[in-house]
Order: structure tokens, then C-alpha cells, then sequence
């Protein structure tokens, strides 16, 4: 008897409906991210995209600041270094991705996560 009542309970269950479909289940997904893309991604590369145009347009003559505080002036362009003169007769080669803007402006760059480009 106890075995009839519960397969009775479960016979007058609701029908099973249909499914919900896959790509509605998608679109919480998709919107996450795109929050994150339009939030975090896009303006770290319009960051990078200008802290790279700034460091391929170094001349000489430019008064900027490094990473670890240096203020100079550049003296000497090479590839991927640069030369910077910190006081009369003072030089030092850093490398390019070392500088971080021109001095008396804001950083164009966090000196805690620069990478050697």
C-alpha cells in the first residue's frame, strides 16, 4: 500500500514543461562580461596604448621621471634604453619602459606593475 501511495504522489506531479532555452541561460553570462570588458580591459589598453605612444615620442632635451624617482633629462635615445643625465656630468642608461612621464605632470604609468617591453 505504501508503495502506491507514493508512486500516486509522484503520477499527479505537474508534467515536466519545456526546457528553458540554453541561450537565455547565456545571457547573464555574457553580460558579466561585457561589464568587465567596458570596466576594466578597455581602459587599461587605452592606458597602455597611450603610455606607449609616450615612449616612442622621447627625445632628447625631454625632463622626465623614472620609476624609482630619477628626475633627468634625456640625453641619448637607443632602442630600448635611454640615457638621462641626473646632474652635471651624471649619466645613467635605463631602460625605456623605466620612465613613467615627463616631470611636473601626473605618471602616465604605475611604477608597480611597469614591465620590460
Amino acid at each position: 500500500m505504501r508503495d502506491s501511495v507514493y508512486s500516486l504522489v509522484l503520477a499527479m506531479g505537474t508534467p515536466p514543461g519545456p526546457g528553458v532555452n540554453p541561450l537565455v541561460q547565456l545571457v547573464p553570462i555574457l553580460l558579466v562580461f561585457a561589464i568587465f570588458y567596458f570596466i576594466i580591459l578597455l581602459p587599461a589598453k587605452r592606458k597602455q596604448k597611450k603610455l606607449d605612444e609616450f615612449l616612442e615620442s622621447l627625445k632628447t632635451g625631454d625632463r622626465v621621471v623614472t620609476t624609482g624617482g630619477l628626475y633627468g633629462s634625456v640625453t641619448r635615445v637607443n632602442g630600448k634604453s635611454v640615457q638621462l643625465q641626473i646632474a652635471n656630468n651624471v649619466r645613467v642608461e635605463i631602460a625605456r619602459s623605466a620612465i613613467v612621464g615627463y616631470q611636473g605632470q601626473d605618471a602616465l604609468a604605475d611604477s608597480t606593475n611597469q614591465g620590460v617591453n
